[in-house]
């Protein structure tokens, strides 16, 4: 059959409610909005060379050396507005109607900023979002591999002395190379003994051993990332019967360029075929320079998904979430109910 093109794809599957489940919310902001806080930060505006060198990266560490700079950008919690303004730009454009997004508050605690103050900041603007394009947004608070168990603890402690409905749990980013899993088992035990939902990124750079300690020692519901779990047979058979999500960032894999250098070589396509509840996501778009729509019409076109194959991995972000199992059936309703109506495709579109 022959594959839509990039407007009919984008046209038909903009329609459709999808989920996010893996995105990180200082990497929605655009770069005009970045601009803005560079001006705002150094009192002049930025050379287009510091543009350029603020996107340069090669490898994770690169990646997240540039993540880092542009958290410091912020010099007031104010600043977060313009961080939602966008993200509800780009979750309308993409036709998201559900996002489960990370926000990493080591780098601005560090900076002095109240984390109480934060929260209430994302909860403001995340009804606001509701209210205004009818999105529901949830957070899970990244407690950071990057700088060590100590500094893990301490953002738990204040995950747990601020609760909000809109925080739903803690997940681990960061330097996997540098923060192996198996050091941060104490706060992951802590925090699904309070009850909460605990993730984590793995097997994005180290290899599979990282997602083993991710599942069993961290206990994780889902794992981001998870591209190094084809290396072991035995793992893939064990997600696929637990249906442990794999929240996959294609676009994101490819910059990293640990294991994928192409996108025709990501593992998702063998995930998929294996049974395995795979997602997908894009990570950091402003950093990547991807969206949603764009990531799925990448497998589509590189990794030979069906339209029918499409539809399920949307389904699949649903399927993975955190939402109750009465929401998670409305949504994926809404899907078929949605793809039944233009499911003409290249005449719809």
């Amino acid at each position: 059959m022959k594959k839509l093109s990039k407007k009919q794809f984008t046209s038909f599957v903009r329609k459709v409610p999808k989920a996010e489940i893996h995105i990180h919310i200082e990497a929605v902001i655009t770069l005009k909005s970045v601009k803005k806080l560079y001006a705002k930060r150094f009192g002049k505006e930025m050379s287009p060379e510091e543009e350029k060198s603020l996107f340069a990266y090669n490898d994770l560490k690169g990646f997240i050396d540039s993540f880092l700079k542009i958290q410091d950008m912020f010099i007031d919690v104010s600043d977060f507005d313009f961080v939602f303004e966008d993200f509800g730009k780009y979750l309308v454009n993409n036709g998201i109607k559900y996002c489960e997004a990370f926000f990493a508050p080591s780098a601005f605690v560090k900076k002095g900023f109240d984390y109480k103050a934060m929260v209430e900041n994302f909860s403001k603007n995340i009804e606001k979002i509701k209210k205004e394009k009818g999105i529901t947004i949830k957070l899970l608070t990244d407690v950071s591999r990057t700088f060590g168990l100590e500094n893990a603890q301490a953002n738990y402690a204040m995950f747990k002395e601020c609760p909000n409905e809109n925080i739903i749990g803690i997940g681990l980013g960061g330097n996997e190379a540098k923060g192996p899993c198996n050091l941060f088992g104490p706060v992951f035990e802590k925090a699904r003994a309070d009850g909460f939902h605990a993730v984590a990124h793995a097997g994005e750079d180290v290899g599979p051993e990282s997602v083993w300690d991710a599942v069993k020692i961290l206990g994780a519901e889902r794992i981001g990332h998870g591209i190094s779990s084809i290396q072991d047979e035995s793992l893939m058979d064990y997600l696929r019967e637990k249906q442990i999500p794999i929240e996959c960032c294609p676009t994101s894999n490819i910059f990293t360029k640990k294991y994928v250098h192409k996108m025709e070589d990501h593992p998702i396509r063998a995930f998929f075929d294996k049974g395995l509840l795979v997602t997908v996501n894009t990570d950091d778009p402003v950093f990547f320079k991807t969206t949603l729509i764009d990531e799925l019409y990448a497998v589509y076109t590189k990794l030979n998904f069906t339209e029918d194959e499409i539809k399920a991995l949307i389904i699949n972000s649903f399927k993975a979430s955190f939402l109750s199992e009465s929401e998670k059936k409305a949504f994926i309703d809404s899907v078929e109910e949605s793809w039944k109506a233009i499911s003409d495709i290249p005449s719809k579109a």
